[in-house]
């Protein structure tokens, strides 16, 4: 049975001028339907989390979340924390990262170009899906490459990584060395979402492993790893591991029919992913679309 939209986020604090807002991994619960859907397939039964970095007055939203009711929560902690400017950025087009944008449609909505092209070009499907995004609003702030913010005193950038998606985009606060990763990273696995592009994905992941990464947030993982101040840069080398026996899945039936335990077994046991069951269905799916595209 669904429950009411947004009563079970949880705010979370890994440090002290960034706030977790966290909802879902709640095991046997879904939130919008029981047929198949974005919102719960997708986000909440995988657990999805959405950030916001504070200083004084300011925040910045780091995705508004998979819901107008999650977004309004969202605003509304800000707000009873002395926010009085409040601006978003979108890491890139998913559904379940622009759901809340209408309760941000006064503010500064910041993202790349690709994204609000992708946007563009999505929206009937976005505004007509299960569950519809409408209005969507879309982004009036536009960028291409490489967006220098400040947040008070914080300073924060905004990188192209194309990973899970062709428009992704990181946050890095660049003096903590703290990786907002939005879905190019994903604990314990990547959702393949460009089956076709996952080798262009692993080269972007080994750009990413070059950088001073201390810690990283990303929009889904294990809600107590977020909440003690993120994943280690471990995570990256255990998604290229992944994408990597993910493209020999289509010459290798033997490696294609393992459930997700035994898949990445090596990844678990060293702790830099965390095994979560309802993981085992998007594997299924990964490796399914993996060698339908190469059959």
């Amino acid at each position: 049975m669904a429950i009411k939209l947004g009563s079970t986020m949880r705010v979370l604090r890994p440090y002290p001028n960034i706030l977790a807002f966290y909802d879902g991994r709640i095991d046997g619960q879904r939130i919008h339907s029981d047929q198949p859907n974005w919102l719960d397939d997708g986000a909440f039964t995988l657990g999805v989390c959405s950030y916001a970095v504070h200083d004084h007055t300011e925040a910045l939203v780091f995705d508004t979340h998979i819901s107008l009711a999650h977004a309004r929560e969202i605003r509304s902690t800000l707000e009873a924390e002395g926010v009085s400017d409040i601006r978003v950025v979108l890491s890139h087009h998913h559904d379940d990262h622009i759901a809340g944008n209408e309760i941000f449609a006064d503010c500064e909505i910041i993202a790349s170009r690709a994204t609000a092209e992708l946007l563009e070009a999505r929206r009937e499907e976005i505004e007509t899906g299960d569950p519809p995004i409408n209005p969507l609003v879309m982004p009036n702030t536009v960028f291409d490459g490489v967006q220098a913010l400040t947040v008070g005193s914080t300073a924060m950038e905004i990188h192209p990584f194309d990973i899970h998606s062709r428009d992704g985009h990181v946050g890095w606060l660049p003096k903590h060395g703290l990786l907002l990763a939005g879905d190019t990273l994903e604990d314990p696995i990547t959702y393949v979402a460009e089956p076709d592009r996952l080798s262009t994905h692993l080269v972007d992941l080994a750009r990413l492993s070059e950088w001073p990464i201390k810690k990283i947030l990303p929009n889904h993982g294990a809600p107590d790893v977020i909440e003690a101040g993120g994943f280690d840069p471990s995570l990256i080398a255990a998604t290229q591991t992944y994408v990597e026996a993910l493209l020999r899945c289509a010459g290798d039936p033997a490696l294609a029919a393992l459930d997700l335990k035994d898949f990445a077994a090596a990844q678990f046991a060293d702790g830099s992913i965390h095994y979560y069951p309802s993981y085992e269905e998007t594997h299924r799916r990964n490796v399914g679309a993996v060698t339908e595209k190469r059959s």
